[in-house]
């Protein structure tokens, strides 16, 4: 049971705050892997018999944030927003997209490492259990696909 008048500290608990465009802040004790690949073309020109490759299109998997806590509804609006844009026109419209920061925090609160997801979405979204003895909103798993990602400095 929480102590009245104590002021809430995620950092203790939550190791990854996700900084999201003018509105949200939400705390996670779990972030999948950030993984980017480069495909591959290869070519066979005239009688070569090996293939002259380059690289082709890059791709960059969603990232799963987990057991998360925040102190409002934001995030949870912000995918019902996406489903209505499925809803009406079945695209997503640029208006949805968000920029976010991943802030990763030692067991002080310091910031450790930052990583920045550009044209992020969520395309899953799970509430977490219910329960009366806590007074924040719980967050099970939030699956965000976005545009890129880089370092704030890069």
């Amino acid at each position: 049971m929480s102590i009245l008048g104590a002021p809430k500290t995620y950092h203790h608990r939550y190791r990854y705050i996700v900084e999201i465009d003018d509105f949200a802040r939400a705390a996670f004790t779990k972030c999948s892997a950030l993984e980017a690949e480069v495909g591959k073309v290869e070519t066979w020109e005239g009688g070569a018999l090996t293939a002259h490759k380059e690289p082709g299109r890059v791709t960059y998997s969603d990232v799963t944030l987990e057991r998360g806590v925040t102190e409002d509804q934001d995030c949870y609006s912000w995918f019902k927003q996406v489903i209505a844009a499925y809803k009406d026109t079945g695209l997503v419209a640029p208006e949805f997209y968000r920029n976010l920061d991943i802030v990763q925090q030692d067991r002080a609160g310091n910031e450790v490492r930052r990583w920045s997801l550009e044209e992020a979405w969520p395309v899953k979204f799970v509430a977490g259990e219910w329960d009366n003895e806590a007074d924040e909103s719980v967050i099970e798993m939030l699956t965000l696909t976005f545009r890129l990602f880089k370092q704030p400095n890069d």
